[in-house]
């Protein structure tokens, strides 16, 4: 098995002295920076770059491999090819104040110099009272212009939506954090689909005096959780465009990056029910959103 060498040691303190996280392995050192997504790899010289892509933290923005010795050019290819830089004794040198140093874009300004990062706490529950069903705007005559079929059957269909308001952090191209955001999450607690909705622009009443079905979630609210995250942090993803040079090459990589789960902050879950008309017939189902009137496929509302 391939050792580091003894000097990479040294190398490491440094990283880590330069705020990044250090993880010593028997075959490596890897160096995590997250204030502005740097990772950094420290191997010996039989490790192939193909390898050692699937160490880097998945928010990695700028990957460089240290090798204790001149890995060759093939090596030195497949890192271009995938947007990593490589350094060696002869090169790290001059690369070692980029490595350690904080971009000028990530250094404090003088009002944030000594300043702690806020904690982000999760907002307090939203109230509703006794009233946890949306009106449907929607009556059945405008359903039957909309849907647009002859159905013999026009049933309003009350979905149960695990609602709660989230605070999120999201990340910047730099690292630098983000500005804090409140928005709302809904998860269907029938179909699983989770959603974001800038806002809680719903009516709300304790019942509806239309005959309706009012259906009982089939996802707990545990698994609710699980599902709002991931919906949060897919919709405060960004893309990131990291320029690198390769020689007379220039490597352009489009990255995602997500908040950090620690970045997620979810409030109390309060269920609601939201109505849908469902026109069924002989030429099949048409589900309309009994708020908005928009058509939506039956899995999106979640088919009983």
């Amino acid at each position: 098995m391939s050792r580091v060498a003894p000097p990479s040691s040294v190398l490491g303190r440094l990283l880590e002295a330069a705020g990044y996280r250090v993880d010593v392995r028997e075959e490596a050192i890897l160096a995590h920076r997250p204030r502005d997504h740097r990772a950094v790899v420290i191997v010996g010289s039989a490790r192939s770059p193909a390898e050692i892509e699937s160490w880097y933290p998945t928010d990695a923005v700028h990957r460089t491999i240290v090798y204790d010795d001149d890995p060759g050019p093939v090596a030195r290819a497949l890192a271009a090819d995938r947007g990593i830089e490589v350094l060696d004794p002869t090169t790290l040198g001059p690369a070692l104040a980029e490595l350690l140093l904080p971009s000028a874009l990530d250094r404090p300004g003088p009002s944030e110099l000594g300043a702690a990062e806020p904690l982000l706490e999760p907002p307090y529950a939203t109230e509703f009272g006794d009233a946890r069903t949306v009106r449907p705007r929607i009556g059945r005559a405008e359903a039957e212009a909309i849907a647009g079929i002859d159905a013999p059957r026009y049933l309003l269909r009350l979905v149960p939506f695990y609602v709660a308001a989230y605070h999120v952090r999201p990340p910047s191209a730099h690292g630098a954090p983000g500005r804090v955001i409140r928005q709302i999450v809904a998860v269907n607690g029938l179909s699983r689909r989770a959603e974001v909705w800038t806002d809680l622009d719903r009516e709300l009443v304790e019942d509806l005096d239309e005959p309706h079905q009012r259906f009982v979630p089939q996802v707990t609210e545990g698994e609710a959780v699980s599902l709002a995250r991931e919906a949060i942090r897919r919709e405060h993803t960004i893309h990131v465009d990291h320029t690198e040079q390769h020689g007379g090459a220039l490597v352009i990589e489009s990255r995602r990056i997500a908040p950090p789960i620690e970045d997620v902050r979810i409030g109390p879950f309060v269920l609601l029910f939201v109505p849908y008309w469902y026109a069924e017939g002989d030429d099949g189902r048409v589900v309309l959103d009994a708020v908005t009137g928009r058509r939506v496929t039956s899995a999106e509302a979640g088919s009983p």
